[in-house]
């Protein structure tokens, strides 16, 4: 299924409140995240490609953000609590033109 007809199909299927969780998460990803990552996911250099992120890892993002990665990636448990983290997901998988 091709990724368009999929957020279609979330968008039609679910509440506004979706759209507005992109967008939240979107404001947590440019006041947290863009400085290291870059403000369209990609940025070169040490901190990961966020487009590249598996769209089906939740488990996987959730450690990295609660716990961080190494040295590189600080963890942010104590700054950003499970809604936000929620709504930060759902902007790396669908918000910036992935």
């Amino acid at each position: 299924m091709s990724r368009v007809l999929l957020l279609l199909m979330v968008f039609l299927s679910t509440p506004s409140s979706f759209a507005d969780n992109v967008q939240i998460g979107r404001e947590i990803y440019h006041d947290h995240c863009a400085s290291c990552h870059g403000r369209e996911m990609q940025k070169p250099g040490l901190a990961f490609d966020l487009k590249k992120f598996p769209k089906d890892d939740f488990s996987r993002f959730l450690n990295s953000v609660l716990n961080g990665k190494g040295a590189g990636m600080p963890p942010w448990k104590s700054k950003l609590n499970q809604d936000d983290i929620e709504c930060l997901w759902d902007y790396v998988r669908f918000g910036a033109d992935n």
